[in-house]
């Protein structure tokens, strides 16, 4: 088992819970999330960046 640290851009969703899964949707591409964080918001390209360590 490795760990990896990832950045993702995802899009901004409705509602918090929304936006959650799409997080974890998006994080599980890569491998097993540990822990993740929205680290900045873009509102007119309306993206979220996420930085994420992810397990493989």
């Amino acid at each position: 088992m490795t760990t990896h640290f990832i950045t993702a851009e995802i899009d901004l969703q409705e509602t918090p819970t929304e936006l959650q899964k799409a997080i974890e949707t998006e994080l599980k591409k890569q491998g097993e999330p540990l822990r993740w964080a929205i680290t900045s918001v873009d509102k007119s390209k309306e993206k979220a960046t996420v930085e994420a360590v992810v397990t493989k």
